[in-house]
């Protein structure tokens, strides 16, 4: 189990300073003054009438020091401004009650007016009982104020502390942008008193849910504020201005010239020693942070997405490892390039896939649609996306990744409708006329530009 810091030394561990900011809250259009004992005008013991609630309530504001469970006000982490939210555990479980919900409303309309990132440290149990649907009722108001901050193109990062669960995980959580979780925190929907006796309890901690695709990145608390201001430099790093021009393709890394057949370029583009996608990040793109995760529970370590700095800008990137792409890495993509569309930041697609996973699992996963999303999500983007095309190609799976108008291509890569040996064997010809066949299929880098399929042939790195 996770160290379980209270809502102030979270906050003191992640900042560089912070300035409280709940003396006066609104509750839709009524003004809420808070007093001392973090009470205020209303039905005794609560809108339930819960006996004994507004003593607890009392007990909690004594034992903490908080009139509420949750904490918000302006902050600095490692020199970036944002508006933090921070629950306290200690505060009845940190559960949503009504008041909870009028401050994360003003936290995340105070982001979304001053366009300062959220930052949102969770720890809380759910929904308060004692105030019932009123409670529950709560998530619908931060998915309002989601959605509003999402429009307005306001960043938001979380951090999961220990426990994050119910409703609190499901809203706040999970509706980030970027979610980051210190390891062995204890992390779900169904807190531990509600879970099936036979559950996994794997599947409720830090690292499960980041083996699932549904956290980005585990966090020790003493690398929280470098990795929270490094991710807060990078999502604020774009808008309209930055964003107007497309980022200029990667050069190539291989010393290799245009090949002269097709077969030699397939013969290329599969060498083991050409580099991959690893070599071009490691490269050309610095300060990197990646998201991981399809957010429905997969993972393909194949595709790699993130932001980091790239001609003197931040960019997005969407790169295929060279192996067969599977659903949950279209879906990934997917995800990453709409928020990079939403926060003004251009694309950098680095293509290398045989094609897409064709097993009995990507289908049941749902291959087809996970490629129509990642095609739609570069179709519709407003931002640039620039397309390399760093080795295979292979049809539609690795089409998907490809600006249309703005591909570039390799000396040491090919692009076809489908690999010369699949070819040849629908063809019914023999094996030994798959060179032949590449050939016929003009998937030479040359041979695309001519195609006008891409833009032309980048050169080797000086």
């Amino acid at each position: 189990m996770a160290e379980r810091l209270s809502a102030r030394e979270a906050i003191a561990l992640l900042t560089d300073d912070f300035t409280d900011d709940v003396t006066v809250e609104v509750t839709g259009e009524v003004t809420v003054e808070v007093t001392g004992d973090g009470t205020s005008d209303g039905p005794a013991d609560g809108p339930l009438g819960w006996e004994g609630y507004d003593a607890s309530h009392a007990l909690a504001a004594a034992r903490t020091g908080e009139s509420e469970s949750v904490v918000h006000g302006t902050a600095v982490v490692d020199g970036q401004r944002c508006v933090l939210v921070a629950f306290e555990f200690g505060f009845l479980g940190g559960s949503l009650g009504r008041r909870t919900g009028d401050r994360l409303v003003a936290a995340y309309r105070r982001a979304r007016e001053c366009r300062l990132p959220l930052v949102s440290l969770v720890a809380t149990g759910g929904s308060r009982m004692q105030e019932g649907m009123v409670a529950l009722t709560q998530l619908q108001r931060v998915a309002a104020e989601t959605v509003a901050l999402r429009e307005a193109a306001v960043p938001h990062v979380a951090v999961l502390r220990d426990p994050a669960t119910g409703g609190g995980w499901a809203t706040v959580g999970a509706g980030a942008d970027v979610v980051l979780a210190l390891p062995s925190a204890q992390i779900g929907f169904a807190g531990s008193r509600v879970r099936p006796p036979d559950a996994d309890p794997a599947a409720y901690t830090a690292e499960g849910q980041w083996a699932a695709g549904h956290v980005d990145t585990l966090v020790p608390g003493l690398e929280l504020r470098a990795a929270v201001g490094r991710w807060l430099r990078l999502l604020t790093g774009g808008g309209p201005r930055l964003a107007a021009a497309p980022v200029g393709p990667p050069p190539a890394l291989a010393e290799v010239s245009a090949p002269a057949t097709g077969w030699e370029a397939v013969a290329l583009a599969r060498a083991p020693e050409r580099p991959r996608a690893g070599a071009y990040l490691d490269a050309y793109v610095e300060g990197r942070a990646e998201i991981r995760g399809d957010r429905c529970g997969g993972v393909d370590p194949g595709m790699r997405c993130g932001f980091g700095w790239y001609e003197g800008r931040v960019v997005a990137y969407a790169a295929q490892g060279g192996t067969p792409t599977r659903p949950a890495g279209y879906r990934t993509a997917a995800r990453l390039v709409r928020l990079a569309d939403r926060l003004g930041i251009p694309v950098l697609t680095l293509v290398d896939t045989p094609g897409a996973a064709n097993d009995a699992e990507a289908e049941r996963a749902g291959a087809g649609p996970a490629i129509a999303e990642v095609f739609a999500a570069i179709a519709a983007a407003r931002v640039p996306v620039t397309s390399l095309l760093i080795g295979e190609g292979g049809s539609g799976g690795a089409l998907a990744l490809a600006a249309a108008g703005n591909t570039w291509a390799t000396p040491d890569s090919y692009f076809s409708v489908i690999a010369p040996e699949l070819a040849a064997a629908i063809l019914k010809r023999p094996p030994e006329q798959a060179p032949a066949t590449a050939d016929q299929l003009r998937l030479r880098p040359q041979d695309l530009v001519e195609l006008g399929v891409v833009r032309g042939i980048v050169p080797r790195r000086a």
